[in-house]
């Protein structure tokens, strides 16, 4: 039921915000107020109650969420070792550098320091003699992170779990920027194209983003690097319908940006912002560990802000490029909470200082690494063979339903493809594969072949038995 708007319109906003306790965002918390008044009134209201503490939120821009006071990392009075200790609390158990980073932005942000980009946090760090990440922790993560599979070309690993990967990453990555979409949600719209109701378009376009980005690594785990290419054309897909600016989708930025309830203040200057930024990519394509080379992604990225938005989302699907490619297990950020994630980030940009963000990718990895260990086992070994041709044979089978061919045409195609396409001794393997995935098709699995519903309908008419 909407809410009327009373005199105290702090009183009336916390009023609401109290039947959202995971959160809400501006749209839900306007549309709950009968008289919300102007709309710079209320995003003046909400940053007064944020500002005081009264509020907190989590993610960015028009992302950001609202929470009400008393929830799972809410700022607690007292000295810093009662917030320290609410933060041991956590999912997530964080190291005494950890607490001490979390217990300072933990604190209104008009009593933090305001800060600037320093060019020397960037300069500072020398691939392979510094490490954001311990010999330790390292070790511990190559032990847990590396499947028992033989050797094989790059992105084989993620293209075996892929399915899982896509609503894995998808969901928890738009999750952290505020995005409400349930798991289930999640899988009904990337398996069947299903929006769910009640939702902001916004976020089904952000979960649609993820899938397309996730899918442009894996396909492309030759081609990708800490390069222009793959971090421009990361940023296209992710950002892609999003931006208020649609020229500013896989562009570096040209205007000032800020970032709701922090005290930093990002590089303004596009010349500098492009010089930093090549030379981010540089340093990460030098690091030889692949999980130091994750992390440095994680941090500097989105410290540097190189994009108008979408800077923390592309930093977590590039932080998988080296698990892709070296065929680890991927980083999928599985029950990392919204809050310390965004905690843990400002801790990055208002001090320099990696200690919380490093204890929630090493929990996260750990966790992702387990999973990804129990999917395997449960899809069993691989056929060689549908491996090898995998690529070849989604490209195929799609191409036959979005024409749409009849069984006669399809027939014909695939002979023609596998003349041109595969190596002789295969070709008859290779049909009969095909044939077999376009006679199991159906409305619960069409989806993983880059097919709409649509054209999946058309093509059901038309394959008719001969």
């Amino acid at each position: 039921m909407a809410r009327p708007l009373p005199d105290d319109s702090l009183a009336a906003i916390e009023a609401v915000l109290a039947e959202y306790p995971e959160g809400a965002s501006y749209a839900q918390i306007e549309a709950a107020l009968d008289a919300p008044g102007a709309r710079r009134t209320l995003q003046y209201h909400l940053r007064a109650l944020v500002k005081a503490g009264r509020l907190r939120t989590s993610g960015e821009r028009r992302g950001v969420r609202y929470y009400p006071d008393g929830n799972a990392l809410a700022p607690v009075a007292g000295d810093a070792d009662a917030r320290a200790a609410a933060v041991a609390e956590a999912i997530i158990p964080l190291s005494p550098e950890g607490e001490a980073v979390i217990a300072y932005v933990h604190q209104p942000v008009g009593l933090r320091q305001p800060v600037g980009y320093d060019r020397s946090f960037l300069d500072g760090y020398r691939p392979n003699e510094s490490f954001y990440l311990g010999d330790a922790a390292r070790a511990r993560l190559a032990e847990i992170g590396r499947p028992q599979i033989q050797a094989a070309p790059a992105g084989t690993y993620a293209k075996q779990i892929l399915n899982r990967l896509l609503i894995d990453l998808a969901w928890n990555s738009s999750r952290l920027e505020g995005n409400t979409y349930s798991l289930l949600d999640t899988r009904r719209l990337l398996d069947f194209g299903e929006v769910a109701q009640g939702h902001e378009q916004r976020e089904a376009q952000m979960i649609l983003n993820h899938k397309d980005a996730i899918e442009f690594l894996v396909a492309n785990a030759d081609e990708i690097g800490f390069n222009r290419y793959t971090a421009l054309n990361l940023h296209a897909l992710l950002a892609n319908n999003l931006l208020a600016d649609p020229t500013a989708v896989g562009r570096l930025r040209h205007i000032a940006v800020g970032i709701e309830g922090c005290a930093f203040h990002p590089l303004e200057v596009p010349g500098q912002i492009e010089e930093n930024f090549d030379q981010l990519l540089a340093t990460a394509a030098a690091i030889l560990d692949p999980f130091e080379q994750a992390f440095f992604m994680m941090v500097q990225l989105p410290y540097l802000q190189p994009f108008d938005d979408v800077n923390k989302r592309v930093s977590r699907l590039a932080a998988n490029i080296p698990m892709i490619k070296a065929n680890l297990a991927p980083l999928s950020f599985i029950d990392v909470p919204n809050d310390l994630y965004a905690r843990a980030t400002f801790g990055v940009y208002e001090r320099n200082d990696v200690a919380a963000l490093r204890d929630v990718f090493l929990w996260a990895y750990e966790r992702s690494a387990a999973r990804y260990a129990a999917v395997r086992q449960s899809l069993g070994e691989p056929d060689p063979f549908r491996l090898r041709y995998r690529d070849r044979l989604r490209t195929t089978v799609r191409d036959i339903v979005r024409a749409p061919m009849d069984r006669q045409a399809a027939r014909t195609h695939l002979t023609a493809v596998a003349r041109d396409e595969v190596q002789p001794e295969d070709q008859e393997q290779f049909i009969e594969i095909a044939e077999t995935e376009l006679l199991g098709l159906h409305e619960g699995n069409f989806a993983r072949y880059q097919v709409r519903p649509s054209e999946f309908l058309a093509w059901s008419k038309e394959w008719k038995p001969v």
